[in-house]
């Protein structure tokens, strides 16, 4: 569901619309039908089973209790207990094999937080639920993809003054371990060909401006070479996301946040898709937040979520293939 005063209702009936005639994209939403009504025609299901069956003449909607009355646009935080209920219920469905994956819809991290939310966000929350259920822990990496480009990123949400001493070799050993292995089973690539961004200008020069690159990231590169994954040692943010477009390398390991995601989200402003890697689940999300304004306008497009969908089948179908 999401926040269902966000743009998630409107994209999610503009989904429907679009893919209503795609049954390998059949899905159906987990939330309060009257958020969907007036939209699209809607049918309330029971079960995860039902939903190929109706998928074509209307949206199945699992019913959630507990969501108050919305205006598009105007967040309420009675509702917080309603939409981790929905991500608890979703990821209950994948992790009994009810259903093939889940999609996000975007959250307001700030509105569960005042709820008593301790994660950072919807990845560690999917992740500690899976690891509450399953003996091997989670290694979540969040993997960006858009515009021809696929980028995982090594630090997230904080400030760039904290990124050089987040960065560790171990640490960056064990993504690419994981982006490697996803590359191959999620995204049917046999041998993939992987990268590190450099963290400073021109990949550091050698050390000439600055030592992130020669004490942490490329001994990173050499000790995954040595376990046969084909990593490059870091390459300078200003090229490397032109040679991954030429074909060079099938993924990308970014060191910050905006230097992954600037170039995805120019190259595909409305269809990038946010991956979880490293579950044992297949989760994807739109690459965009609530959206309020947008909300209240009904002016969202579904591009991202649409895209997110098809992504979420992918996935599903190269795991049954290499699992």
């Amino acid at each position: 569901m999401g926040d269902p005063a966000g743009v998630g209702p409107g994209i999610t009936g503009a989904a429907w619309t679009k893919l209503r005639d795609q049954v390998q994209h059949a899905f159906f939403v987990i939330g309060a039908p009257e958020l969907y009504e007036g939209r699209v025609p809607i049918h309330p299901i029971a079960d995860p089973g039902e939903a190929c069956e109706v998928f074509s003449k209307a949206l199945p909607v699992l019913p959630l209790p507990g969501v108050p009355q919305i205006e598009p646009g105007k967040p309420d935080a009675d509702a917080a207990t309603a939409i981790l209920s929905s991500i608890e219920q979703a990821t209950e469905f994948c992790l009994s094999s009810a259903v093939a994956g889940m999609v996000t819809n975007p959250i307001n991290k700030a509105l569960l937080y005042a709820a008593g939310f301790r994660h950072p966000g919807h990845t560690e929350f999917v992740a500690a639920l899976c690891d509450a259920a399953c003996e091997t822990p989670s290694r979540p990496v969040m993997l960006l993809t858009g515009g021809g480009l696929r980028v995982a990123l090594a630090t997230i949400h904080v400030p760039l003054k904290d990124v050089p001493d987040l960065l560790d070799t171990h640490k960056l050993v064990e993504l690419g371990k994981t982006v490697a292995e996803s590359m191959h089973r999620d995204f049917a690539i046999p041998a993939p060909r992987l990268a590190f961004t450099g963290l400073n200008p021109h990949a550091g020069e050698d050390g000439t401006i600055g030592r992130e690159e020669v004490d942490i990231i490329n001994p990173a590169a050499a000790i995954l070479r040595q376990q046969g994954i084909d990593m490059s040692s870091a390459r300078s943010g200003d090229t490397v996301f032109a040679e991954a477009l030429s074909g060079r390398f099938d993924a990308i390991i970014a060191m910050t946040h905006d230097q992954g995601l600037i170039p995805v989200k120019t190259l595909d402003m409305w269809g990038g898709v946010n991956t979880t890697l490293g579950l044992p689940i297949v989760r994807t999300s739109p690459d965009h937040g609530t959206g309020y304004d947008a909300a209240a306008a009904g002016t969202a497009r579904a591009d991202s979520l649409i895209a997110a969908i098809r992504q979420a089948r992918l996935i599903a179908n190269n795991r049954k293939t290499h699992a």
